[in-house]
């Protein structure tokens, strides 16, 4: 989505970010989801997915992973 301001200056407000998950380096990362939805998918087994766009099924605790770079900024946006 994209306008004019006051001043006459046009922002780009729609930000995309795109993880490439080809490769398996998705695995080696912490992600962001919302708390709740992470407890209902962690209790029923089903999918979740992150601030960065990744779907899976939570079956391990993520502490002492990286967390994913893509999920990072984008809850540093959320949170500004």
């Amino acid at each position: 989505m994209s306008g004019l301001t006051g001043s006459g200056f046009q922002t780009d407000t729609d930000t995309k970010v795109v993880v490439n998950t080809s490769n398996g380096d998705h695995d080696r990362f912490a992600h962001y989801a919302p708390k709740d939805e992470i407890t209902y998918a962690i209790i029923n087994g089903t999918e979740i997915t992150a601030l960065c766009g990744k779907t899976w099924v939570p079956a391990h605790d993520p502490v002492g992973l990286t967390i994913c770079p893509p999920c990072k900024q984008i809850y540093g946006y959320l949170n500004e």
